[in-house]
């Protein structure tokens, strides 16, 4: 267990329950503000799935920062790719079948962008973690059911590792957290050299 006792105080920009789970069981002290605003639409079909995830991740973290006056802001957004083809969390079920028609069988890359932002002076850290999952092929009948239970919903590749989503993968090269939402060991990195360029 790891405590990280950050002042300013350390914001979670995400109204994702699984980033705010990780953090708690890994001993961080937060609070969450959910970003005011949706990910922006346009002008990033040009990106790369690092540059999306990344460019997400400090989309919400500027969104929160703007709104308080002190604090080290987190955001994070993750992606699933297949080469360069991005699998974003699934507009509806039709979206989450082909999602996982696509991924079925393959090994495809979750990537996460992390950035903190700190509300004052405005310093900013941003990266990203990899980590490669190899995906058994489905069945008919096992893509059915998992699309019946919806666990699909709100999560990029629509499937969730820490969910029933495990049962479809043969194993991952990287963090298993990364794949979850935030990478964890990438964030204590991070946090130790933002404290360090970032100290009144």
């Amino acid at each position: 267990m790891q405590t990280c006792a950050t002042k300013p105080p350390l914001i979670l920009a995400s109204a994702s329950p699984r980033r705010a789970e990780l953090l708690r069981e890994h001993g961080y002290d937060f609070t969450v503000m959910v970003p005011p605003i949706s990910e922006p639409a346009s002008d990033v079909e040009h990106l790369s799935p690092v540059e999306l995830a990344e460019a997400l991740s400090y989309f919400k973290a500027r969104s929160v920062a703007e709104q308080i006056e002190v604090g080290r802001v987190l955001g994070a957004d993750t992606v699933a790719c297949l080469g360069d083809e991005i699998f974003g969390k699934p507009a509806d079920r039709g979206d989450a079948r082909r999602i996982l028609e696509a991924l079925s069988g393959t090994t495809h890359r979750v990537i996460t962008g992390v950035t903190l932002l700190d509300a004052r002076s405005r310093g900013r850290l941003i990266r990203h973690d990899t980590t490669a999952v190899v995906m058994r092929r489905l069945s008919e009948t096992e893509l059915t059911a998992y699309l019946d239970s919806n666990e699909w919903q709100g999560k990029a590749g629509a499937y969730g590792i820490q969910d029933r989503g495990d049962r479809f993968v043969e194993r991952i090269e990287g963090s298993f957290t990364n794949v979850v939402g935030l990478p964890m060991e990438l964030l204590a990195l991070m946090l130790r050299d933002f404290a360090k360029s970032n100290t009144p």
